[in-house]
């Protein structure tokens, strides 16, 4: 997967994943870029871990995947921050 396909898959995860753990509000695209390819790799980690594939490629399956690591990502974040989920 090329530079560009990481940085689109990675903008489009970390936008839903910061939507799915309302914290949009707090996240620019920079932000919402790097959450998602960072959990793309996380998410990849995992789904390896259970056995099943990680990202594989532009695809509906990897955008799951990356935005699976992002939200457990985010989760991780908000722990070690202290921040209690905002409702």
């Amino acid at each position: 997967m090329g530079y560009l396909a990481w940085i689109v898959l990675g903008a489009l995860s970390g936008w839903i994943a910061s939507m799915i753990m309302n914290k949009n509000s707090e996240m620019g695209a920079f932000a919402n870029i790097v959450v998602g390819i960072v959990g793309a790799f996380i998410g990849g980690f995992v789904f390896n871990l259970i056995g099943a594939t990680g990202v594989t490629g532009f695809n509906i399956w990897s955008l799951v995947v990356a935005v699976i690591g992002s939200c457990i990502l985010l989760f991780i974040v908000n722990k070690l921050r202290g921040n209690e989920p905002t409702e």
